[in-house]
Formats: structure tokens, sequence, C-alpha cells
């Protein structure tokens, strides 16, 4: 295609133009010669004989001489001008007037000669003219054809699967994708074509290169993110050190009917990454849960609660109750769910759970059926440098949002906690652990009749969330966008990772099949490296580590451990009927005297006395130890 491209957009030769103008002059000649013969009406033999051959080429000399003459032939057809028009009309008046002479001199001139001549040179004329409107045609066709292939990308389609084969028809029509071949593993796909396209079994490095180079492409297309993540230590790597794009098109049922396909074929996102399958839940029965029902959703401004809003917002609830102390965001949720959901009747309340009595004016004014907490301080070194406001919120924030919900007869309070809790090594760790010591226990005093009320009390644990805010996928977005560098505090570091909704749906199914009193936790699949994370992240950017971007290694901080607990051990968890999701064995406390405990906690927190109050925590929850943080010295006490 490209040398064709070449060729066209070459001016066409000067010797070629003048040899179609001569052939297109000797053609109108040849037949104002003939229309002469048959409708002469004497003398038509003779017209028959020398007078044609005389005729003709009188009219190749003529044209020759014209051409030659005004340069008529010596123009870029493509920007022919009345100009150039003029000097075809004096070259053709050479010919006829040559032809005329030569006429005279036979001594045949009549006013049937007379009509061939006007005969032959405006017909000479309307087909020079009619060639270039042709040239003019094809030449605008070309130009549009070549253009829309030139801006196609051209792609290989990784797998023979009936899913892969179905992408050329999806992409049959597409004036940005070209499907040009299919990549497999698959030995038995060895020299096969699918829809006349060639397929190219590949195990190695070079077998992929190789394939790329034969197809002139640098973009692999995936049908389905199941075939990203078998592939992700595999072709997948491949491009992102070779800078080959991976992309992938996503299901018929998430396409819009008014995007671009353009837009329905994206690049691998670093959650395709993740290194599992993405988990499944039956969302019928989640629905049918909360259907007709208030909820009420704290730190609903936060990443996973405005999450959290928008699937609720889809479940046909009756009211949906958003409290969170940060205006801004809070604003920015209010317009999008007016946006999105004209029809939710939802309240926005400004307030922190810090304060009982404002959470009592939520509780007493709406009454909500079910309670999803999601307010708390989360980022580590923070809270390790402020551990007074990390109890204060992450503790009594929780205290006194499960006591509201016995309060006023809530069926359900949900609390999301985190895999920090799990062994913590950081004052925020501990203080979520904290808070799910108290509403278990709480939990459990109702259960056995100690407290009176009705509420179930359910908890949640989850790894890192890709894409909350302040976390490290999009302060990694933030530093390649800046040109570097990219900052990891350890090169072993790794982390459990999760998506926003998947977060969410865990949430959900949890308030769905709790029977009270339990801490769910869920398999998510192997640990990521964050150095593997932020270089994976680099090159999807197109850029190379090292040479574009650098990474930089910053050490621990304070509190920050090097490898996250895995959460769903067997000898740690029971199962469930979800086989993703298992229940966390914990110790479990008394709710009077964890009353007692964090009353003091909190007194201590208020004073800010620093020393006692995390002598208290470590008391309280033994297997805290500090890590990497000057807390460390209450340990060796």
């Amino acid at each position: 295609m490209s040398r064709l491209n070449k060729y066209f957009q070459q001016y066409l030769s000067a010797k070629v133009i003048f040899a179609i103008d001569l052939l297109l002059s000797v053609i109108a000649s040849a037949i104002a010669v003939m229309t002469l013969v048959f409708f002469a009406k004497s003398g038509a033999d003779y017209y028959r004989g020398m007078f044609s051959l005389w005729w003709l080429i009188s009219s190749v000399v003529g044209t020759i001489a014209g051409m030659l003459l005004f340069k008529s032939y010596n123009v870029v057809v493509r920007h022919t001008t009345l100009r150039d028009l003029l000097n075809y009309i004096l070259a053709l008046s050479v010919k006829v007037i040559l032809i005329g002479v030569v006429v005279g001199f036979v001594r045949i001139f009549n006013a049937s000669v007379v009509v061939a001549l006007a005969l032959d040179f405006l017909l000479s004329l309307f087909l020079m003219i009619c060639v270039r409107l042709v040239m003019f045609w094809v030449y605008d066709m070309y130009k549009r054809k070549f253009k829309e292939l030139s801006n196609r990308q051209r792609v290989l389609v990784f797998s023979t699967s009936d899913k892969s084969a179905a992408v050329v028809t999806r992409l049959e029509n597409s004036p940005h994708y070209k499907v040009v071949g299919f990549i497999t593993r698959d030995d038995k796909s060895k020299n096969l074509r699918i829809n006349d396209l060639p397929v190219f079994v590949c195990h190695t490095d070079k077998q992929v290169e190789q394939a790329l180079d034969q197809v002139s492409t640098r973009a692999i297309l995936f049908s389905n993110e199941a075939d990203v993540m078998s592939e992700n230590n595999g072709l997948v790597e491949y491009c992102n050190r070779n800078n080959v794009k991976t992309l992938i098109i996503p299901t018929i049922d998430d396409l819009e009917s008014n995007q671009l396909l353009r837009e329905r074929v994206r690049e691998v996102k670093i959650e395709d990454l993740l290194g599992r399958q993405e988990i499944k839940i039956s969302m019928d029965e989640i629905i049918a849960n909360f259907k007709d029902k208030v909820v009420m959703v704290t730190g609903a401004a936060g990443s996973i609660g405005s999450e959290l809003c928008r699937q609720l917002a889809t479940f046909g609830i009756k009211q949906l109750v958003l409290f969170d102390n940060a205006e801004t965001p809070m604003h920015n949720l209010r317009l999008e769910l007016e946006q999105r959901f004209p029809r939710l009747d939802f309240v926005p309340i400004i307030g922190d759970v810090r304060h009982p009595d404002r959470l009592d004016y939520a509780f007493r004014k709406w009454h909500p059926q079910v309670v999803f907490h999601a307010a708390a301080y989360k980022h580590v070194p923070l809270m390790e440098e402020n551990p007074c406001e990390a109890v204060l919120v992450n503790v009594f924030g929780s205290c006194n949002v499960a006591d509201k919900c016995l309060e006023y007869g809530v069926e359900k309070m949900v609390m999301i906690s985190t895999d920090k809790a799990v062994n913590p090594t950081n004052i925020m760790g501990c203080s979520k652990r904290l808070a799910e010591i108290y509403v278990q226990s709480l939990g459990l005093a109702v259960e056995q009749g100690k407290v009176v009320g009705n509420t179930k009390f359910v908890t949640t644990r989850f790894g890192n969330v890709l894409g909350s805010n302040g976390s490290v996928i999009p302060r990694f977005r933030e530093q390649i966008a800046n040109g570097g560098p990219v900052t990891v505090t350890h090169p072993e570091i790794t982390r459990f990772f999760m998506t926003i909704p998947e977060a969410c749906r865990l949430v959900m199914e949890a308030a769905t099949m709790s029977s009270g009193n339990q801490i769910f936790v869920f398999d998510m699949g192997e640990s990521i490296k964050i150095d593997t994370l932020a270089r994976r992240m680099i090159t999807l950017a197109g850029l190379k580590v090292g040479e574009d971007i650098e990474i930089q290694y910053t050490g621990l901080r304070p509190g920050e451990k090097l490898y996250e607990e895995v959460l769903s051990n067997k000898e740690n968890t029971l199962p469930t009927s979800h086989d993703r999701i298992r229940i966390a064995k914990v110790r479990e406390y008394k709710y009077d005297e964890m009353k007692q405990v964090l009353n003091e906690l909190v007194d201590l927190a208020h004073k800010v006395e620093i020393p006692e109050m995390v002598i208290l925590m470590k008391k309280t929850v033994p297997e805290f130890i500090s890590k990497n943080s000057r807390f460390e010295e209450y340990d060796r006490r």
C-alpha cells in the first residue's frame, strides 16, 4: 500500500499526458471522419479512401505541433485551471487548421467538411476534459481511501476461539482498526486460516516479533479479559517490554449504541492485570435485599462510599442518605447523582462521625434501615504522624455509628475495614482492628441478650483498592504524566489489589448473606509487586523505564510493611456459600470490657496523650507490633 501511495503522490508524467491527449485527439478525428462518411450525400467513396487517411495523418501532426507549441501537456492534471483550458483550445485549433489546409490542398472543402472539422475540434476538447475529470475523481477517491486505510490500526487478534474470530466481523467496517491475522499458543492452529487471515502460532518472543513484522503491526487485540490475565506474564509482558500496544475489546453488553468503535476498543488498563478473574456476584438477591429501603452511607463522598451510592442508586431503594464531612466532594457527588439518577430520592448531610449529636439528627430524621459505614482515615503514614485523629475517627466514629444503629433499630450495619487490621504494624491498621472489635463485641452482646437491640453487625475487610483517592495508581499516573520520576518505597514491597466495583459488590454480598457478627474476607489472588505495577504502567503509557521515566526507591514509610497479610488462608477463615468469600476467625472480646477500654482510649486521644494511648492500643490488640515507626519503643516495653 505504501508503494501504491508513493506512485499516486507523484505528478503524472508529461510524456504520459502527451500520449493520452494525442490518442484522444486521433480518436476524435477518426469519429469525425466516420461521421462525415456516414452522412455524406455524395463522394462517400472518396471520403473512405485517401481523404480519411490524410485527415488522420493531419490530425496526428497537427495535434503534436499544437501541444508542443502551447505546452498543453506540461501541467499537473489535478491542478488544471481555466488558463490551461485555453492552451488545450489553442493546441486543438492548430490541429483543425492543419487538417483544413490539407483538405483544401486535395481540393475537397465543402460544408460537410466544415461540420466535420467543428465536430473534430469539439469532440477532442470534450474527450480531453472528460478524461481529466475522471482523473480528478479517481485521485480524490484514492486519496480518501488511502487516508482511511492509513488511519486504521492494524492488529493481530489473540487466540483462535469463536470470540476471537468474531472480532473480525465486529471490526469489519471500523474506520479505525483492521484485523490482519491471529496469534495463538495452540499448536493445533498451525497452518490454519480464519476468515482468510493467517494464524501465527508463537511460543517464543522471537516468533512473536516475526509475526508482528510479517503483517506490519505493533498492536495485539484481546477479545476478553480472561485472555489478558492468562497472558499477564507472557504476551502482555512481551508487549510492555517492546512497545507493542495491547488492546482489549469489551463485550457486546458493555457497548453503547452511540459510541464510536474506536472508543470501544481500549488499551489494556492496569486494572486488567490483577492476575485473577474479577469476582462475580449474583446481584438479583442483593437488589431484592435493598429494594424499597432507606439506606445510609457514611463517608459517602469517598472512593468506596461514592461507588456504593452509585450502585445503591440502581437498586430501587426508597431513599439514600449521604453522610460526609467533605463539602466539595459531597457537592460533586450530589451533582453526579442528580444528573445520572434524576428519580433517586437522596439526602446529602454534611456531618462528622466524631459528633454523636450530628449523627443522632441524621438517624432521628431519616430512620435508615441499612447503614454502610465507610467513613475513615486510611493513609498509613499520615495516621502514624497523627495517631489521636486515627483513634477519634476510626474508633470513636465507628462506635458512634454502631451505637446509633442500635438505638434507632437499624436492621443491619456493614462496616468497611481493611487487610491492615490483620496483625497490624501501624496506627491506622490497629485503629481499624479496634473498631472491628467494638462492633463485633456489640453484636455478640445483642445476640446474647446482654444489650437490648436487633441490629446485625457485619464487617468486610478489603485489600488495596485500585484507583481510590490517594492510592498508588492515581499517584503513579500523575507522576508519569509529569515526566517522572515514579516513586516506589521498596523494590520488594507487595500488595493485594481489588477494583472499586469489586469492593462494593463484596460489601453488598456481605450485607445480604450475613447472619450477623461476622468479618468477611475474600480471595484476592496473588499479591503484586508495586515495582512491577509501576513498570507496567510506564510501558502501558508507551514509555521506557530508565530512558523516558525513572523509578526511584524512597524507603519504607512509617508503619509500612513489605507484605500484607493473606486474608483468605483456610487456617484462619471459614467457608461461605460463595467460593471466593470467607469468614475470618478472630478472637472474641467482651463488650463491657471493650466499652471501658475504648472510652479510655478516646479520652486519651482527646487529651493528645500519645504514649499512653499507643500503649493501651498495643495492650488491647497484642498482635499490634509497630514497624519502621517511632512507636516501636513501646513494643520493647
